[in-house]
C-alpha cells in the first residue's frame, strides 16, 4: 500500500541519521526538543527499516493521554483509523489489529509483555518517548529491555527519546549507543514574570493572571497548576468572568477519555480555550491553537516515606527542565507568550531536573515484578539510577510480610497470584485472598475503584463510591467495570496456565497469552475484523459468575491490603489511630467519622496527622477473623503501689491499637513468685520492705565486696535483680504480694549468697555493733565508702586507741557527738583527738552543755552515757 508523505518537521533532518545508527547498531539516543516531531515521526519512518522486518515497534508513553493522542496522529498522518498499521493499548483499553505494526503503550505494558515473554516474539524495536520524565516503569522497562537484548535477543532495538536528557549518560547505559540531536524548530517564546504574593492562594493568582492575559493576547491558553483541586477553583474564580467566547476546560488524569481528548483538540472556530492542566500537558501532546502559557511553578508528585509506609502527594517547585517545556508550549504551532508566576532570579535555584521516581518511589511492586524475572536483586539490573537499598529493604520486608518472595528472594505461590494481577502488590494481595473465599469479582471491583480515581466519586467513605461506581454508566465506569471482570477471572486461573513459583527462571520461560497491564496481550494479535475500542472487552472470557460477592464489605476486603493501616476511634470525634502507630484524621462533619473501626486505604499531609482521603469501617470481629496471626496476647505484671501486690493485665493488641483488655486473678504459688520477680525486675528492689536488720546485713555485705572481692557477694542492686532467681526466690511463699515478704526472708536470702565458709567470719569482720568504754551498744553504719561509728565524746573517755573493726585492721570513721546528737568532730585518730582539738571542743561545749562532764583531761575521765556520772 502507498503511503501518503511523512510532513517535513524539524526531526526529519536526522531521520537518515538515526536510521543508520540503528542500522548498524541496537541502540541509540535521539535528543529533541519538543515539537520536533520524534513521537509521530520517527516510528512511522522507520516502518520501512531493513532491520524490523514484519516485527513490530513498541511506542512507550509515559501518560495514556499521550499514548491516545500519539497513536491517532500516526494513524491521521497515515490516512488510516486507530487499531491498523498504529494502535495502542493501555489499562481499560486496546486498538489493535493483526495489521498493527506501531504499537503505542503506556510504559508499565511493556515491563508486563517483557515478564510475562521475554523473547518479547514479533516485537523488533521498542522506542522509550520522553524518557526524561523517569517514571518508575520506564526506568524498570528500559532495565528489562536491555536485559533481554543482552540475554536473549541481541537484534531487538532499542531507542530512548527526550527532549531535556543528558543523552552522553544514557548512551553509556546503552554500552556505547551514539546520540543523535536535533535542533528542533521551536517558535519564539516571550517570557515573563509575574510573581505570586506571599498569602495570596495559587487559584486566585492563576485566575487573575488568566484574566490578564486573555485582554492582552490572541489565541488560546494553556495554565499549569499542581493538582485537580487547584484547577476546580481556578475554574470556580474564572466563571462568568472572562468572555463568552472562551471556554474553560480542565485537564487531568482522572477525568475520562472523552473529556480528555475535548481537551487537546483545538477550539471551534470564533472561540478560544482556556485549559487548565496538571503536568500531564508537559510533554508528548500539542494543543493546537495555544499560544500563551501560564505556569504556576508548582508540581504534585508522590513520596514515599518507609517508616510510615505511606505514599503522599507532596506540592514542590517544579524542576527547570519542566518549567521549559511547559514553556515551550507556548511555541509549538506560533509564537507565543509563556507568563510564569515568580521573579525571574528564582529561576536559577530551581532543581535542575525532576528527581527520577525510583529514588523517591516504593519499590514492592518492582521487587515482586524482579522476582518473577528471576532477579532477586534488582541491583544486578542495568538502572540508570539503582534503587535505594533502604527502599529495597521496606519492599523486601513488605512481600515477606506478604507472603510473595521466600527468604532468598524467590517468588511463592502467592506472589505468583498476585503478580498475574495488574495492581500495586497490596490491592494483588487483596485480590488473591479474595478469590480464596470466592469473593475475586467484589475484590477487583474496589481495586479498580482504588487505582483508576475518581470512579464512585470522590469521597473517603469505600463503601458508599463502590456502591455508586456499580451503576455508574459512563464509558469510563463500564469499562472499568469490564476490567474488574477480567481481573477476577485472572485472580483464579486454571491449571494449564502456568505461572506457578516453580516455573523456570524468565531467561527460559515462555508464557503465552499474557495479560499485559490489564488487557490482552498486545503482541498476540487477533483477526483485523476484531479491532477493540475502548469500553468493550472483546474476545475476553468472563467470570463464570462475575457478580459473585458484590455485597462483600470493603473494609473486609481491605483488611488483607492494608492490615497496618487499621485505625481505631480515640478521643475526639474524627481522629483515629493506626495499627502501625501513626495518627489520622476524617471532617468530624463525614459519616466515616463517627466509626469506631476502619481500614485506611489512602492518606494525605504527614504521617502522624494524616488527612483520610480513602477508607471504609470493618467491625471488630472481622478483624480478628482476618489478622487472627498478626494479633498478640500478653499478660502484663504490674505493681500497686497502694496495695503493695502484684496485678495481671491481659491485652491483647493489634500494633500500635489494644483491642481488648482485662484484669486477671493474681497469680499464685510458682507463678505469683515469679510475678513478684518480674515486678522487681521491671521496678527494682525499692518495692521490698527491708527492714533495718536486712538493711543494715546488706550493707556490711556491701563493704566486704567492695574491700575484700570476691568470694564476697556483690549485693548492688544490678547485681541482686540478676541473681532474684538464686537468693530471693528459694525463700518466697507464693504470695502476689510485697507485704507478705518478711524481712528476715531478706536476710536469710542475702546470707544464702554467702559461701558457708564465710557466713561465720562476717561477724568478726564486719561487726553490727561497737561496745565503748561506757558500757553502751552502738551500731555500726556501712553505708558509705568506711565504716562509721557515731557516738557521744563522753562515752569514749579514757580510751587510748582508735577503735577498730576487721581484727583490727580498719579504723572506724568517728563522728564525735555533743549530749544533743549533733556532729562535733570527725576523725579518725581518737588519741590526737584527745591531744589536739579536745582543748578547743571543751571550751565550746561547757558552756553550751554545763550539766555534762568536759573533763581537761579525757585519758583519765570516766566515760558514760548520762549527763553526770553516777555517785558512789
Amino acid at each position: 500500500m502507498t503511503r501518503k508523505p511523512l510532513p517535513e518537521l524539524p526531526v526529519s533532518a536526522v531521520l537518515p541519521a538515526l536510521g543508520e545508527a540503528l542500522g548498524h547498531g541496537n541502540s541509540a539516543v535521539l535528543v529533541a526538543p519538543p515539537g520536533a516531531g520524534k513521537t509521530t515521526l520517527v516510528p512511522l519512518a522507520l516502518l520501512d527499516a531493513p532491520w524490523l522486518g514484519r516485527g513490530k515497534i513498541i511506542l512507550l508513553e509515559p501518560r495514556r493521554l499521550a499514548a491516545r493522542a500519539a497513536a491517532r496522529r500516526m494513524a491521521e498522518l497515515l490516512g488510516e483509523e486507530p487499531g491498523e498499521t498504529v494502535g495502542y493499548a493501555m489499562r481499560m483499553e486496546n486498538c489493535t489489529s493483526a495489521r498493527t505494526r506501531i504499537l503505542v503503550v503506556t510504559e508499565g505494558v511493556l515491563s508486563r509483555m517483557i515478564l510475562d515473554d521475554p523473547e518479547l516474539p514479533g516485537v523488533s524495536a521498542v522506542f522509550f518517548d520522553e524518557f526524561h520524565e523517569r517514571s518508575l516503569d520506564g526506568d524498570f522497562g528500559l532495565a528489562l529491555a536491555l536485559d533481554v537484548q543482552g540475554a536473549l535477543r541481541p537484534d531487538l532495538r532499542l531507542l530512548v527519546m527526550s527532549a531535556t536528557l543528558d543523552g552522553a549518560r544514557v548512551a553509556r547505559l546503552l554500552s556505547g549507543a551514539p546520540v543523535v540531536e536535533s535542533e528542533g524548530r521551536a517558535f519564539p517564546v516571550d517570557i515573563r514574570y509575574d510573581e505570586r504574593p506571599a498569602g495570596i492562594a495559587i487559584e486566585d493568582a492563576m485566575a487573575k493572571a488568566i484574566r490578564a492575559a486573555l485582554a492582552e493576547e490572541s489565541g488560546s491558553l494553556l495554565a499549569f497548576l499542581p493538582g485537580q483541586r487547584e484547577i476546580e477553583r481556578t475554574a470556580e474564580r474564572l466563571q462568568g468572568r472572562v468572555s463568552a467566547d472562551t471556554d474553560i476546560v480542565p485537564l487531568y488524569g482522572m477525568l475520562d477519555n472523552k473529556a480528555q481528548d475535548a481537551a487537546i483538540k483545538p477550539a471551534p472556530s470564533g472561540r478560544r480555550k482556556v485549559v487548565l492542566a496538571t503536568s500531564i500537558a508537559e510533554t508528548s501532546i500539542t494543543i493546537d491553537g495555544v499560544r500563551v502559557v501560564i505556569d504556576s511553578g508548582l508540581s504534585r508528585l508522590p513520596r514515599y516515606e518507609p517508616a510510615s509506609g505511606l505514599t503522599r502527594l507532596e506540592t514542590v517547585r517544579v524542576s527547570k527542565a519542566s518549567a521549559d517545556q511547559r514553556a515551550g508550549r507556548a511555541g509549538r504551532t506560533q509564537p507565543g507568550v509563556a507568563v510564569r508566576l515568580w521573579r525571574a532570579e528564582q529561576t536559577a535555584a530551581l532543581p535542575a531536573f525532576t528527581p527520577p521516581e525510583i529514588l523517591e518511589a516504593d519499590l514492592s511492586g518492582l521487587l515482586l515484578d524482579c522476582a518473577a524475572f528471576g532477579v532477586a536483586d534488582p541491583s544486578s539490573l542495568c538502572f540508570l539510577d539503582p534503587p535505594p537499598a533502604p527502599a529495597l529493604s521496606e519492599a523486601r520486608a513488605l512481600l515477606r510480610a506478604l507472603d510473595a518472595i521466600d527468604e532468598a528472594g524467590r517468588l511463592t505461590q502467592s506472589g505468583a497470584a498476585m503478580r498475574r494481577l495488574a495492581l500495586p502488590v497490596r490491592l494483588a494481595h487483596m485480590v488473591a485472598e479474595a478469590a480464596n473465599t470466592g469473593q475475586a469479582f467484589a475484590a477487583t471491583m474496589l481495586a479498580v475503584l482504588l487505582t483508576e480515581r475518581g470512579l464512585g466519586g470522590d469521597g473517603a467513605d469505600l463503601e458508599r463510591r463502590l456502591i455508586r461506581f456499580r451503576s455508574e454508566r459512563s464509558p469510563r465506569a463500564t469499562a472499568a467495570r469490564q476490567l474488574a471482570e477480567r481481573l477476577a477471572k485472572q485472580a483464579s486461573p486454571s491449571p494449564s496456565r502456568g505461572g506457578s513459583a516453580s516455573e523456570p527462571s524468565a531467561a527460559k520461560r515462555r508464557r503465552r497469552g499474557g495479560v499485559a497491564d490489564g488487557v490482552p496481550d498486545p503482541t498476540q494479535p487477533r483477526s483485523a475484523s476484531r479491532i477493540d475500542v475502548p469500553g468493550r472487552a472483546t474476545g475476553l472470557a468472563r467470570p463464570s459468575d462475575p457478580r459473585e460477592g458484590e455485597g462483600s464489605s470493603a473494609g473486609a476486603l481491605l483488611i488483607h491490603a492494608w492490615p497496618d493501616r487499621v485505625a481505631r476511634a480515640r478521643g475526639e470525634r474524627g481522629r483515629f489511630v493506626l495499627a502501625n502507630g501513626s495518627g489520622a484524621m476524617l471532617d468530624a462533619a463525614d459519616p466515616l467519622a463517627g466509626e469506631t473501626w476502619l481500614v485506611v486505604a489512602d492518606l494525605q499531609g504527614k504521617a502522624q496527622n494524616a488527612r483520610i482521603t480513602a477508607a471504609a469501617a470493618i467491625d471488630e470481629a472481622d478483624i480478628r477473623a482476618s489478622l487472627a496471626d498478626k494479633i498478640e496476647t500478653n499478660r502484663e505484671t504490674s505493681f500497686d503501689r497502694d496495695r503493695r501486690a502484684v496485678r495481671v493485665r491481659e491485652t491483647v493488641r493489634l500494633g500500635a491499637i489494644t483491642l481488648s483488655e482485662r484484669m486477671l486473678p493474681a497469680p499464685a504459688g510458682v507463678a505469683a513468685d515469679r510475678a513478684i520477680l518480674d515486678a522487681l525486675r521491671q521496678h527494682g528492689l525499692a518495692l521490698l520492705a527491708w527492714g533495718k536488720e536486712a538493711e543494715t546485713l546488706r550493707q556490711r555485705l556491701g563493704w566486704l565486696h567492695r574491700g575484700l572481692g570476691a568470694p564476697w557477694p556483690d549485693v548492688s542492686d544490678a547485681a541482686l535483680i540478676d541473681r532474684l532467681d538464686d537468693w530471693l526466690l528459694p525463700f518466697l511463699s507464693g504470695a502476689a504480694s510485697f507485704a507478705a515478704i518478711d524481712p528476715g526472708v531478706l536476710s536469710a536470702g542475702l546470707m544464702a549468697l554467702v559461701p558457708h565458709d564465710l557466713q561465720r567470719r562476717i561477724e568478726a569482720l564486719a561487726p553490727t555493733h561497737f561496745d565503748p568504754p561506757s558500757g553502751s551498744r552502738v551500731p555500726i553504719r556501712y553505708d558509705g565508702e568506711w565504716p562509721v561509728l557515731a557516738i557521744r565524746v563522753q562515752e569514749l573517755f579514757g580510751l587510748d586507741r582508735h577503735p577498730a573493726i576487721a581484727n583490727g585492721s580498719v579504723p572506724l570513721t568517728l563522728e564525735l557527738l555533743s549530749p544533743a546528737h549533733r556532729p562535733i568532730q570527725t576523725t579518725r585518730d581518737l588519741p590526737g583527738f584527745w591531744r589536739g582539738s579536745w582543748t578547743d571542743v571543751r571550751a565550746e561545749m561547757r558552756g553550751r552543755y554545763p550539766r555534762h562532764v568536759w573533763p581537761e583531761n579525757p585519758l583519765l575521765a570516766t566515760a558514760t552515757s548520762r549527763a553526770k556520772p553516777r555517785g558512789p
